[in-house]
């Protein structure tokens, strides 16, 4: 009988925090979705691997030179294009951009960031 009675607390605590643990879970999400903009998530992705090189907004000068604008990159191609190539690793013609592979949610992400900034593809 004595060991029940220990066991009851030590289940009562366990269930407690299993369930606090399962609330901070949905605050995180609704409707298992991300609480997170996919646009947000994207600049972020951007901010964090390409910031260096390219210019993330809707103005000012790529840091190098040479590194096109992501505003203008619809210019050159439909940004949906870069689907497939950021799922395989894109790698540019040239040796100073890294290689960067990204999962399916971070290349949504990327494209809806890519699509904010205008362009036909915001339309």
């Amino acid at each position: 009988m004595r060991f029940d009675v220990l066991r009851r607390p030590a289940a009562a605590l366990t269930i407690g925090l299993l369930t606090g643990l399962s609330g901070f879970a949905n605050a995180a999400t609704t409707d298992n979705q991300p609480v997170l903009d996919p646009v947000e998530l994207g600049r972020g992705i951007a901010e964090m691997n390409c910031a260096t090189c390219h210019a993330l907004g809707r103005d000012g000068a790529s840091p190098m030179a040479t590194a096109p604008a992501f505003r203008n990159l619809w210019q050159r191609y439909p940004v949906e294009q870069l689907e497939e190539s950021l799922a395989e690793g894109i790698v540019a013609g040239h040796e100073n951009m890294p290689e960067l592979v990204l999962e399916p949610d971070e290349i949504d992400a990327f494209v809806a960031y890519l699509k904010s900034l205008g362009g036909p593809a915001a339309q």
